[in-house]
This record gives structure tokens, C-alpha cells and sequence, in this order.
């Protein structure tokens, strides 16, 4: 991935997405040929020169530093995810040789987690990697999202079955929210991991093959993934809506997250997910039916 364009595309839609009456500049009347806050108003904002903001935003991060980038991110309104990504892509050899041997080294689950796993009988719960991959499940997750034990591995992947799959649309009523969140984790991922091979081929295969993901790449939105809500509707128990929790897990891989969900203690979502851990008992369920 080519960092200085990424940097580039990323300063210029940020500074696109505010108009000067966000920041407290005026406006006066003049009309804008693009959207957004000029050049010249962004490095006033943040307390640099003109031709070193410019010099920034055509891809030269080159010495850059992190009081610049702090107040450039100050004047953006970055959040916290997009702060970090920003200086992904501006200081990217801060961690080179770390990203290197993690990309190397496969992601493994510990025995103690996927017995943790196992023990959270009625919960949904996954884990999962680097790239969007779901590396461990358990029987309630397969009943809930689909029977990831009857996939190829390379199916395992919670993008390509966002924008591949065939049952996706029909069991997130919210499709273009979680398809917003997966392709925001996806681009967080990329500026923390440009090097990654598996994951600039998994992003040139959602190009090609969907249109929605090249338009919801380019917007260049960045994300963590975080906790919501998510509303589904599953061919058994019908619509649900469901808390869900992303929590990282200890040890010597950072990327590795625990996903759960669960419904609101007493509502018909906790007696339809009751009623689907009775139904998937002895046979995961098959959402793609």
C-alpha cells in the first residue's frame, strides 16, 4: 500500500467532512469550489504554515512530528482511531520490524480461550484476527451467524462475508451500518499493517468483486471496533436486537478480540436467542438457508 497516497487521500477527506462554522471561522460568503475547509484554514487551525501543511497533505510526512500531528489532528477532530491511523501513515517505520514478524507469525488461539469460549453457554461469542478473520467460535455463535465449521478458512472472514456472502443482507436489517463498520476496521488495519499481503489481497479481491466496498473504501472512514448494538433477523427466531461488546485479549498478540453478544435481560430478543440455543443443541444452525 502506497503510504504518502494514503496520507494524502486520508488529510484531504477529513478536511472535506468540515465546514468552517464546525470549527469557528466565518465563512464570509464566499463560494467554495470544493467541500470543506480550505488548506489555508486548516493550518491556521492547527498552528502551521501554509506550505508545510500543503507539503503534508501531498504525501510527505517525511520528519514530521507528533506535536504537528497532534495539532493537526486537534484541528481535524480526528477521534482516537483516527488519530492512531494518522500517524500509522505518517510515521510508519516507528514499528516496522515488530509489524514485519507479526504478519509472519500466525494467529493462534489459546487452549484457555477456546475453553472460555465453550463455557459461555446461551452467549454468541468469537474471536476475532488481524484481518477481519474469525479464528475461534462458539456453538452459539455458528447458530447465530452461520455454521463457520462447514466454511473454506479462507470464508472465515467477517468482511468477505459482509460483501460476498449470500445471507448477509438478510440477517443484518442494518446492512450498510455493519458494512460502514467492517470496511472503517479493515482501513484501521491497513494503516497499522501496509506491509500485509493477505490483507491488500483481501482488500484488491472486495474491490473487484463489490462495488459497495470500493465506494466505502475510498471514503476513507477509520474505526476500532467497539460495542452497539446490531439488529438481525435470523430464519428461526426471527428479528432480534442485540448488545455486542469487542474486547481485547491479553497476551502476546494485540489483534486477537473477544466478540460477544447478548439481549436485554426479560425482552423477546433473550427469548428468541433462549430459544435458538435450544434449537441448535445437536445441529448448528445454518443461517444461509
Amino acid at each position: 500500500m502506497d503510504l504518502s497516497a494514503e496520507l494524502s487521500e486520508f488529510l484531504r477527506s477529513r478536511r472535506a467532512r468540515l465546514k468552517p462554522e464546525d470549527v469557528g471561522l466565518p465563512e464570509f460568503g464566499r463560494h467554495r469550489r470544493v467541500p470543506g475547509l480550505r488548506r489555508e484554514e486548516l493550518a491556521q487551525l492547527a498552528g502551521v504554515s501554509v506550505a508545510y501543511y500543503t507539503r503534508l497533505e501531498q504525501g510527505n510526512g517525511r520528519n514530521v512530528s507528533m506535536e504537528v500531528l497532534d495539532a493537526i489532528a486537534r484541528a481535524l477532530r480526528l477521534s482516537d482511531s483516527e488519530r492512531a491511523h494518522l500517524t500509522h501513515l505518517a510515521k510508519p517505520t516507528a514499528k516496522k520490524r515488530q509489524q514485519r514478524a507479526a504478519i509472519a507469525r500466525p494467529q493462534q488461539i489459546r487452549p484457555g480461550l477456546r475453553h472460555l469460549l465453550d463455557s459461555m453457554d446461551g452467549v454468541p461469542a468469537l474471536v476475532i484476527g488481524r484481518r477481519l478473520d474469525l479464528l475461534a467460535w462458539n456453538r452459539m455463535a455458528r447458530a447465530l451467524l452461520g455454521d463457520f465449521d462447514t466454511m473454506e478458512p479462507d470464508e472465515r472472514n467477517m468482511a468477505r462475508l459482509v460483501f460476498l456472502g449470500d445471507n448477509a443482507r438478510a440477517l443484518y436489517l442494518d446492512w450498510e451500518s455493519k458494512a460502514t463498520e467492517v470496511v472503517s476496521v479493515l482501513r484501521l488495519y491497513a494503516g497499522c499493517y501496509p506491509d500485509d499481503p493477505a490483507l491488500l489481497a483481501l482488500v484488491g479481491e472486495l474491490s473487484v468483486k463489490s462495488e459497495e466496498f470500493r465506494s466505502l473504501w475510498a471514503a476513507h472512514t477509520v474505526a476500532d471496533k467497539g460495542h452497539g448494538t446490531k439488529r438481525l433477523r435470523h430464519p428461526l427466531v426471527g428479528e432480534m436486537t442485540l448488545g455486542y461488546e469487542s474486547l481485547k485479549v491479553a497476551g502476546g498478540d494485540p489483534d486477537l478480540v473477544l466478540v460477544t453478544y447478548q439481549a436485554e435481560p426479560g425482552s423477546p430478543s433473550a427469548d428468541a436467542l433462549r430459544l435458538l440455543a435450544q434449537w441448535g443443541v445437536d445441529e448448528p444452525v445454518d443461517v444461509r438457508q
